[in-house]
């Protein structure tokens, strides 16, 4: 597993070892250990989420609220994304600034974000499978996000007419985001 720190403080960017021949693939997507050695970070996962979608999706930017706050491991296991994540820690130097990164089946990248972190991505593939872990069980009550296209953020996500939710649609924008 290859690891370096992503563009903001305690984010990291990992791209796992493929060991490729005739008959296709093997990649061990994660191993605690060698995460917990190579980040400095020991993070207990209890959940995997998988997600389907199709062309110009945007979903997100979703997060949850203190105390059910959720760090993400996110990879991409069939087609491509732009993956956006938004620094919404309070005592941040980097509070409001964003970063994105395409992560696809081919490029084998995966996100790591911390909790503190909205979280969302476009879909640049025909059809896109995102699996993602979490450290922390995901609680209605405690759901939040803000809009894609808050003007204050200004994020190209890369796809023309997005596709969203009826809920996405109705998220605050961060300068009215109550956590």
């Amino acid at each position: 597993m290859n690891s370096k720190p992503g563009p903001i403080t305690g984010s990291w960017l990992l791209t796992p070892k493929v060991h490729a021949d005739s008959r296709g693939q093997f990649v061990e997507s994660f191993q605690k250990g060698v995460f917990a050695k190579q980040t400095g970070l020991s993070i207990d996962f209890i959940q995997d989420n998988e997600v389907v979608s199709q062309q110009g999706v945007v979903r997100g930017l979703h997060l949850q609220n203190d105390p059910h706050e959720q760090a993400k491991l996110i990879r991409v296991v069939l087609g491509k994304i732009y993956d956006v994540a938004v620094d919404l820690r309070t005592n941040s130097s980097t509070y409001g600034e964003w970063f994105g990164v395409a992560l696809s089946a081919e490029n084998h990248t995966q996100l790591f974000l911390p909790k503190g972190f909205a979280h969302g991505y476009s879909v640049l593939s025909e059809r896109a499978i995102v699996q993602y872990k979490v450290d922390s069980a995901y609680n209605p009550q405690a759901e939040s996000g803000i809009r894609f296209d808050d003007p204050d953020l200004g994020i190209d996500w890369q796809v023309d007419n997005p596709i969203l939710s009826e809920k996405d649609q109705k998220l605050p924008f961060l300068k009215d985001l109550n956590p």
